[in-house]
């Protein structure tokens, strides 16, 4: 289970804290894209919206994602909930997602930006998020693309400013310079729904349901 409880109930590792919020600094647009003044782009080309590292600090805030802590998760492959490594079984690695069983070719190549759910924490999770609550699928996922960036756009004006919609962009986009980086999107392969109590295959037919 999570380390950290609040009031007596546990809080998922990539949840935000009250007090680990920053005002964004200005935005810059350079010659390769948008930047904050003192803080370098990854290698990618991104600029991170940033967020101090302060687990436990003032209030829990269930509804939004610290950044860092996302994207440590998808890329160390740690549950969202307690933060430890996620357990790959003959199938992969253990997943929830909102389960859209009558849509074609579902769960293959589901683009996320919520990370593993070790089998332990699954049954609270079910329980406690909001995107899942009553419509929730365990699955098994085989290969793993951390892939793409989920975040704000950008104009190329100075200053710039936001346009549209929060998006997805993948590696490659060359976009990726005007987007305002909050979290990893990740493209899932070689996925198997599964049952959430005994992580075994379900048949094709339930899935079909």
């Amino acid at each position: 289970m999570s380390a950290l409880t609040y009031k007596g109930r546990p809080v998922p590792f990539i949840a935000a804290w009250s007090l680990e919020r920053v005002a964004v600094p200005p935005l810059l647009a350079t010659p390769g894209g948008l930047a904050f003044e003192w803080r370098p782009r990854d290698a990618a080309g991104v600029a991170w919206k940033p967020w101090l590292d302060q687990p436990g600090a003032g209030e829990p805030e269930y509804g939004y994602v610290h950044g860092p802590r996302q994207r440590l998760a998808m890329q160390s492959l740690l549950c969202q909930v307690c933060g430890q490594p996620v357990e790959r079984d003959e199938l992969g690695y253990p997943w929830l997602l909102e389960d859209q069983r009558g849509e074609e070719g579902w769960p293959e190549r589901e683009v996320t930006t919520h990370p593993p759910v070790c089998p332990e924490c699954q049954p609270g999770s079910a329980i406690q998020c909001r995107h899942l609550r009553g419509n929730v699928a365990s699955v098994r996922v085989g290969r793993v693309l951390t892939d793409g960036v989920h975040g704000q756009m950008y104009t190329a004006s100075r200053p710039p400013v936001p346009v549209g919609e929060q998006t997805v962009l993948f590696a490659g986009d060359a976009r990726l310079r005007w987007i305002l980086g909050a979290q990893i999107a990740a493209t899932l392969l070689d996925v198997t729904v599964v049952d959430m109590r005994t992580q075994t295959p379900v048949s094709r037919e339930a899935v079909r349901r």
